[in-house]
């Protein structure tokens, strides 16, 4: 499928969609406290998506997927289904909101904490949001999609940490998922030409331990094989003609 360079108005629509899912980010974080369950985050984010923002929550029949975001607790690494279970003290937990608005998508996700989580914890995901960063800083028109991947593997392992290789950041716009594919891992100057009009996302899995991963029989929940922890951030990028709009990110 070819890449979906957007149009002015595209964009326009697009911020809007970014701005909405930022805002659902910033509304949970209060909730996130030990003994809620899950799936009272999901609730809480389903009725502020649709009620308040009029908005559609896309994880939310998207392929069978049965909630409205995606919750990934510890050593969880991403597409984590909110359930029964209870956030405890130390817990760390990735929360994944996409939201659709005017027919167009934002996506971005977040780490929060559960009281006071280990050190170990706290260093992970640092680093899994400075590796985001340095993904994003390497996006700029004529620069390639390798030198995103390089730049966020060179800081993961730098830090003894390793990236997910199996799950990577995808074009979107009027789809959830769109070309081209972004990977958290690769080479200097290889890859894909980064050039204005493309959307897409950065979203660095990084695992405190191996980076291979185990798909649970639910068909969603991915895994870390030797149980670490494992962390994320997200953001939805525009490529502009003069470098790159973050439109998940407050403007301030």
């Amino acid at each position: 499928m070819p890449i979906q360079l957007k149009s002015r108005s595209d964009l326009i629509r697009m911020r809007v969609a970014g701005k909405l899912t930022r805002q659902v980010l910033d509304m949970i974080g209060v909730h996130i406290r030990p003994g809620v369950s899950t799936v009272e985050i999901d609730e809480i984010c389903h009725r502020y998506i649709v009620e308040t923002l009029d908005a559609i929550p896309a994880p939310l029949d998207y392929r069978g997927f049965p909630r409205s975001i995606c919750t990934s607790v510890n050593h969880v690494v991403c597409h984590g289904i909110p359930g029964s279970k209870r956030l405890k003290n130390g817990d760390i937990i990735n929360i994944d909101i996409t939201v659709i608005k005017d027919g167009f998508h934002g996506d971005a996700s977040r780490m929060f904490t559960v009281g006071k989580p280990p050190i170990l914890a706290e260093r992970l995901i640092a680093t899994s949001q400075e590796c985001l960063v340095k993904g994003i800083n390497a996006v700029t028109p004529g620069a390639h999609l390798g030198d995103i991947g390089a730049a966020i593997q060179q800081h993961a392992e730098a830090a003894g940490f390793s990236v997910v290789r199996e799950y990577c950041g995808h074009g979107i716009g009027r789809g959830f998922h769109e070309e081209p594919q972004v990977l958290h891992y690769g080479t200097v100057g290889q890859g894909l030409e980064i050039k204005p009009g493309m959307t897409f996302t950065i979203e660095p899995m990084i695992n405190a331990g191996g980076p291979q991963t185990r798909l649970l029989s639910d068909g969603w929940t991915v895994v870390t094989k030797d149980h670490s922890l494992s962390a994320q951030w997200e953001h939805t990028l525009a490529i502009t003609d003069n470098g790159v709009e973050i439109l998940t990110a407050d403007p301030k």
